[in-house]
This record gives structure tokens, C-alpha cells and sequence, in this order.
């Protein structure tokens, strides 16, 4: 169950994911919405998920989806991503 911030930063950017019913929207699961927001979402909404979860948190989703066999991701993302989270991540996540 996602947190009220949550259920309302998923509001704000509905229109990226415009397939899902309206009432199912604010339950999506938080690896889908870091997946979602990273490979759509502009500079404002990125801002606004690391406030939410965590730069740490959202960093660790995305290396263990870009791990996987089969990759949603754009591969300018991965690639701006990996860089930006070398850079800003605190944990130790590079790979």
C-alpha cells in the first residue's frame, strides 16, 4: 500500500500510465513507478521520486531491474542513470 505522497505524486503524473484504471493508479507497485518515472518522467518528477523514496532506494530498484535478461528501460537512461547514481548514490551500488 503505497503512502499518501505516494498515491498523490501518481496522480500528478497519471498520464504515464494512461492503461491502468483510474482506481488501480495509486496501488502500483514502487519498482513500477521508479521504472515508469525514470524512463518518462521530466527533471521535475525525478526530482520529486528521490524526495519521496529515496535516491538510495530508487537506485537500488534500478540496478536490480537492469540486471535482469529482459530490460524496459531506454538505453540512454541506463546509461544516464548508472552515471548519475555513481555520482550521487551514497550507498556503494556501482556496477
Amino acid at each position: 500500500m503505497n503512502s499518501p505522497e505516494i498515491k498523490e505524486f501518481i496522480r500528478e503524473n497519471s498520464s504515464l500510465f494512461w492503461w491502468i484504471k483510474e482506481d488501480e493508479k495509486e496501488n502500483i507497485d514502487i519498482k513500477f513507478l521508479v521504472e515508469q518515472i525514470l524512463n518518462y518522467g521530466d527533471e521535475k518528477s525525478v526530482k520529486k521520486l528521490f524526495e519521496l523514496v529515496g535516491i538510495d532506494l530508487v537506485a537500488g530498484i534500478f540496478y536490480k531491474q537492469i540486471a535482469k535478461r529482459r530490460v524496459n528501460y531506454f538505453p540512454q537512461v541506463i546509461n544516464f542513470f548508472k552515471l548519475y547514481f555513481k555520482k550521487n548514490a551514497h550507498r556503494s551500488i556501482n556496477r
